[in-house]
């Protein structure tokens, strides 16, 4: 539950994307490889990365680096991080200041 103004900003900020909705989306469906993910929205994947970092700084996802056999380099994975999301009146009379 969102129990702060600044962690609800940081979420609203988050979602305020239409492409990051859509990448959230894609990682609630299943994980991604960056390259992957990257390819399939037709975006670099720095403009990748900073999506998914703001992502990331609202606790919607989350990421594992992996070794993959027959490939020394690692592969860095996103996926959603299990959330509920809800707003209504009394949670926003509720949030604190900080």
């Amino acid at each position: 539950m969102v129990e702060s103004i600044q962690e609800l900003a940081v979420i609203a900020e988050a979602l305020s994307s239409p492409i990051r909705v859509r990448i959230l989306k894609m990682l609630c469906e299943k994980e991604w490889y960056v390259y992957e993910l990257a390819k399939t929205l037709g975006i670099s994947r720095q403009l990748l990365y900073l999506h998914l970092k703001k992502l990331e700084k609202a606790n919607l996802v989350e990421s594992e680096l992996r070794l993959e056999p027959n490939d020394p380099r690692a592969k860095k994975y996103y996926r959603a991080k299990p959330f509920k999301l809800v707003i209504d009146n009394e949670i926003v009379k509720n949030l604190k200041e900080v």
